[in-house]
């Protein structure tokens, strides 16, 4: 696909404590390899993808396929930089929402992401996955699965447990993402609540989406 060519652009956000894996994951499901050596995010950053999105037909048979292009934005978890990173809530369709299996304290903090969430995105009740990072760490392992099941079962979201280092369940994680912001936005029946940076009619263009009114599109 060249510039342009897509009929969604999309913006996902990963966030979570420092040190969870954002960075290593995004680059895992962008360029599907790993990099243990990247150092600590600074501020904010994005990778970029192209994906292709069919929906659901009638009789369960595959619908209209749309050209999708995701922007996937790596915030730092650091305090300092948290009210840099919280002015982008507002303008991303869908969170990746990160702590890591080995750290017990980064899967305590998940409630204060989703409460800063809550507050902070396009609406209250926003299209979220819980990842539960460093799945290959099994030695090191905090934070159990029921756990984790049960904290994300409590806010209704999705739970994946994944790998940077071995791609366990990344793209999945995404995919499912993808899909609840598809299913919203066919659910809306006024366009105008959509907004403008997912248009595909806007020309892709970022600088053109209007963060300001912004209402939840569900």
């Amino acid at each position: 696909m060249t510039d342009g060519d897509y009929d969604y652009l999309i913006k996902l956000l990963a966030l979570g404590d420092s040190g969870v894996g954002k960075t290593t994951f995004l680059y895992r499901y962008t360029d599907n390899k790993f990099n243990p050596k990247f150092i600590t995010t600074v501020g904010i950053d994005f990778r970029e993808k192209r994906v292709m999105y069919s929906n659901a037909g009638a009789g369960g048979t595959q619908g209209k396929t749309f050209k999708v292009h995701l922007q996937l934005w790596d915030t730092a978890g650091q305090e300092r930089f948290r009210s840099l990173t919280t002015a982008f809530f507002r303008d991303a369709m869908g969170f990746l929402l990160m702590f890591d299996l080995t750290s017990q304290q980064s899967f305590l903090n998940v409630r204060n992401w989703m409460s800063q969430l809550q507050a902070n995105a396009y609406c209250e009740s926003p299209d979220v996955v819980l990842i539960g990072n460093k799945a290959d760490l099994s030695d090191q392992r905090e934070v159990n699965e029921k756990q984790a099941k049960e904290l994300a079962d409590k806010y209704g979201i999705p739970y994946f447990e994944t790998s940077a280092a071995s791609g366990q369940s990344v793209e999945k994680a995404v995919d499912i993402l993808l899909d609840l912001i598809m299913k919203r936005m066919e659910q809306c029946v006024d366009k105008s609540q959509i907004p403008d940076a997912i248009n595909g009619g806007t020309g892709g263009k970022l600088e053109e989406s209007k963060p300001e009114g912004r209402k939840c599109a569900c």
